[in-house]
């Protein structure tokens, strides 16, 4: 897959490590211009993005109706907030649609495809693996530490876990200690993914070289890079509030927008061949609407 990189970056640096890609430092306002990018990404084929992600608010109302019919209540936070470790290998075929968009390529749904033809899919995998089992791991001592505030006895209701949680300094060490705990696993995800997946399917990189420069580009922009994770943070809360039916819209838009972060924290391979300038398409005025959904009836004219 050819390597380029499109937009203004206002400053660069030049990396020490020659063997490694290089990484550019980034401000603030390059992470509002990702999510600029990958809402647009999103915009141009939300049903495709939709289809790839209706998976995770499905897996979120029958996680919810697990917790629910089995009154583990507690386990209901650890695995929403869980969403956020695995999310970067969720996202592959999204990144594969951004890359297609950046080229001018049309993109559907049959090219998520072609993440598996690539020849980092296995380390992809490995490292898919590798998040995976941060999430089990998070999700087991997230248990524990309930286990440990409370006890095994079970809660009757919502209400009764709300109050245990929120009345007691019992729930109060919960709260605490499980953020705390969620934060540096969460934090270990970030460092090891945040460009990693995109580097793989871009420069098709093994999952030792992607993991590497994850942490060199997170190293290099830390406050950048702390608050995409925050902001990672918050719109999977937000996704997640409404039943999980958010997801469906948080999830491609963050895998679209990180796709847009690696273009600006990593410079551009070299030898890529250059981006090819966008086709030209003729305006559709209003008058043809609904028409021009189906322009495969309008091949014949002219």
């Amino acid at each position: 897959m050819a390597t380029f990189y499109q937009g203004n970056v206002p400053s660069m640096a030049r990396s020490a490590d020659a063997a490694g890609p290089t990484i550019r430092t980034i401000r603030l306002s390059d992470l509002h211009d990702a999510l600029r990018r990958g809402w647009e990404d999103f915009m141009a084929v939300p049903s495709h993005a939709i289809i790839l992600c209706v998976i995770y608010p499905v897996l979120g109302l029958v996680l919810e109706r697990i917790v629910m019919g089995y009154s583990v209540l507690p386990l209901l936070f650890p695995l929403a907030a869980g969403f956020a470790l695995v999310g970067p290998f969720a996202a592959l075929g999204l990144y594969e649609l951004s890359s297609r968009r950046e080229r001018h390529e049309e993109a559907s749904a049959w090219d998520v495809m072609e993440v598996l033809r690539s020849p980092s899919f296995g380390a992809m995998l490995g490292l898919g693996t590798l998040l995976l089992a941060l999430f089990v791991t998070w999700v087991a001592i997230a248990q524990a530490i309930y286990i440990a505030a409370f006890g095994y006895e079970g809660v009757t209701s919502m209400s009764d876990f709300a109050r245990r949680v929120l009345t007691t300094s019992q729930g109060w060490w919960l709260i605490a200690v499980g953020c705390g705990t969620g934060f540096l696993f969460a934090l270990a995800a970030l460092c090891i993914s945040v460009v990693s997946f995109p580097l793989m399917l871009d420069r098709h990189a093994s999952a030792g070289e992607a993991m590497v420069t994850s942490l060199r580009a997170v190293a290099r922009n830390p406050v950048p890079m702390a608050a995409w994770g925050l902001i990672v943070a918050v719109l999977l809360v937000l996704g997640t509030a409404p039943a999980f039916l958010g997801l469906a819209v948080v999830i491609p838009l963050l895998g679209h927008a990180t796709w847009h972060l690696y273009r600006k924290v990593i410079v551009s391979d070299p030898n890529a061949r250059p981006v090819p300038p966008p086709p030209h398409r003729p305006r559709k005025p209003a008058a043809d609407f609904p028409a021009n959904l189906f322009p495969w009836r309008n091949r014949s004219d002219g």
